[in-house]
């Protein structure tokens, strides 16, 4: 195989597909900051995400040697969002090993990124002999 000239390093050519890529604005994902990414989610799906972080936040704050590591808003009851808000009325959430029912109300800003108002009820263990009916995963 013939030696790349000298006035042409070997990384040069990778290094132009990069900077080709950022110029014309196609970045791939990891690339991209946390809201930028967020953006490109439907607003329903941007408004809940946000909000099930926030509910995870807020549990792992606010409730001593919990630390949140999953949530489904969906598991016993379906959200309902209106505009900026959603409802949460029979969601479940993970901390260490065990399930707990939680329900929460959030709105965010217009664009969903931004939590304006958040209230949340944590409730009881989930017995184990529901979760695979509530789509519960084992951590």
């Amino acid at each position: 195989m013939p030696a790349l000239p000298r006035t042409m390093p070997a990384a040069r050519p990778a290094l132009a597909v990069v900077l080709l890529v950022q110029i014309a604005g196609v970045l791939p994902a990891a690339a991209r900051s946390p809201d930028q990414q967020m953006l490109l989610l439907e607003p329903s799906e941007r408004i809940e995400q946000r909000c099930n972080a926030r509910a995870m936040g807020e549990v792992g704050r606010g409730n001593k040697g919990m630390k949140p590591d999953e949530l489904v808003a969906y598991a016993y009851r379906d959200p309902v969002i209106k505009g900026a808000k959603i409802k949460v009325p029979g969601g479940a959430i993970r901390s260490g090993s065990t399930w707990y029912h939680i329900a929460y109300e959030c709105e965010t800003a217009n664009d969903g990124l931004e939590v304006t108002a958040f209230s949340y009820k944590l409730g009881a263990a989930i017995p184990t002999s529901e979760w695979s009916a509530h789509y519960l995963v084992a951590p």
